[in-house]
């Protein structure tokens, strides 16, 4: 990041010019350096001194440029004042705390380092965003239609039969039924979101590299069991004979050997993608793993009514709003966006989010969405679809297809915000929940039927007509 004060850098590399970095002596730059920084790139660290004392000492000792190794990953923008701004000719330049360590390390080797300083222009708008939207909207209204996809009704108890960690003894205690669903109340709504302020706050103080690898194992896991669901269930509707050959395996007894390849597969998967996260290609395997655990979680965990939608997602809004702009005012930096990144876990983002590499941003990163922003509105989601079928109602007079449209305009505002905010984080929930939760709402009051949504599951069927008789 180029500082406010200084001369500005070229947008091209061709219109700059490789120059040798030096470390000054002292490391701060801010007294004199007594190592020779004439026609070279000044490499110091930050504190110690304002910037503009550091950059005033470089310019003075012969240096053409000042590079300001920070102490954290994050970026800092540098000002001064304007008595001073107009002293200072040459280019201040702040850099990662990882970017500066690899240049140190190449300058202990002995070696003539040099740099080549450009700034080449963002994009206004990376196709990432589009590609990430595509598939947060997409991977929704497939768990939403999961069910229609794969028949249930065939396919389910077929599953049964094949999951391969599961005795035949639990599979008929399941009596056929093609998942078992758990329907969230109130009460439990609210334990889980301070559940998950609790954890948030004990990953920010306690964040290390054994506790990162714990999160990686259970994501794995997590994503070993929705990817074995996702192909079990997808073939099972196409071929339903492929899984009549058995065999024995000690500890989980008599299973299919389809099954049990496909456990094997996923586990493959897993372990690869855990050995080479941090390759380039890396986030195709993180996505399928995460999309198909997203799938899993929206068949298992079900709304019954907007009463309880109206708790959970309430809390999830406050949770998002007060973990990303409110907790700074206690902990002095917010604590989402410092787990989210990763910052006690030297920089390595947490693996529970879907991400997309910047392809047409020559400063590359990845455009990211948490697995909370697609999970807590496709609870609604798919709800409102549960909700259209049971009732027989169309596209338009339904539920469904607007809440889709909801959360597709919902992150088109998060990424507005981004964009708005120069890229400092946003609680997602914070534009994804009016646009979904107020939806339904707002059309239910215009329909007259939001009394009927909100005690859903309790009454015979959703009707705009007065019920007979309300608890």
């Amino acid at each position: 990041m180029t500082a406010r004060f200084g001369s500005s850098l070229p947008e091209k590399a061709d219109n700059s010019v490789r120059t040798r970095v030096l470390f000054s002596n002292p490391t701060d730059c801010c007294s004199p350096s007594t190592s020779q920084l004439s026609d070279s790139v000044a490499l110091c660290v930050r504190g110690g001194c304002d910037f503009q004392i550091k950059a005033t000492i470089a310019q003075s000792g012969g240096a053409t440029a000042v590079l300001i190794i920070n102490d954290q990953e994050d970026l800092v923008e540098m000002v001064c004042s304007d008595t001073t701004e107009a002293n200072i000719s040459i280019p201040v330049v702040m850099i990662t705390k990882s970017a500066g360590e690899a240049l140190n390390a190449s300058l202990t080797t002995g070696k003539r380092v040099e740099v080549l300083l450009y700034a080449p222009p963002r994009p206004l708008v990376d196709f990432s965003v589009a590609f990430l939207w595509l598939v947060s909207v997409g991977t929704i209204v497939c768990a939403s239609l999961w069910s229609d996809i794969t028949t249930p009704e065939k396919s389910g108890e077929r599953y049964n039969e094949l999951y391969p960690k599961e005795s035949q003894n639990a599979a008929a205690a399941r009596g056929g039924s093609d998942k078992q669903v758990v329907n969230i109340n109130s009460k439990a709504a609210v334990i889980f979101i301070i559940s998950a302020s609790t954890f948030l706050v004990l990953l920010f103080f306690f964040m290390s590299s054994w506790f990162l690898w714990l999160l990686i194992v259970l994501f794995c896991i997590a994503g070993i069991e929705g990817m074995h669901n996702c192909i079990t269930t997808l073939t099972l509707r196409k071929w339903e004979n492929c899984g009549e050959k058995t065999v024995n395996v000690p500890l989980f007894g008599e299973t299919s050997i389809f099954s049990l390849v496909v456990c094997l597969f996923c586990f493959a998967f897993a372990v690869f993608w855990a050995s080479t996260r941090h390759a380039s290609y890396s986030w195709i395997f993180q996505d399928t793993l995460g999309i198909c655990l997203i799938i899993t979680v929206l068949q298992v965990a079900q709304l019954p009514n907007i009463k309880v939608a109206t708790v959970l997602l309430s809390c999830a809004f406050a949770y998002d709003i007060f973990w990303v702009f409110i907790s700074p005012l206690i902990f002095h930096e917010s604590v989402m966006i410092a787990v989210a990144r990763g910052d006690k876990a030297g920089g390595e983002a947490l693996p529970m989010l879907l991400r997309f590499p910047r392809f047409f941003d020559t400063w590359g990163g990845y455009e990211m969405i948490g697995f909370g922003d697609i999970i807590f509105p496709g609870l609604l989601v798919s709800f409102a679809h549960r909700l259209d079928k049971d009732n027989k109602k169309g596209a338009l007079n339904g539920y469904f297809l607007w809440l889709v449209i909801g959360y597709g305009v919902g992150l088109i505002f998060t990424y507005l915000g981004l964009y708005l905010m120069d890229g400092n984080g946003q609680p997602a929930l914070l534009y994804l929940v009016p646009c979904t939760l107020g939806v339904i709402i707002i059309l239910g009051f215009a329909r007259g039927e939001l009394k009927s949504l909100w005690n859903y599951g309790t009454d015979s069927s959703l009707s705009t007509e007065p019920a007979d008789s309300e608890v």
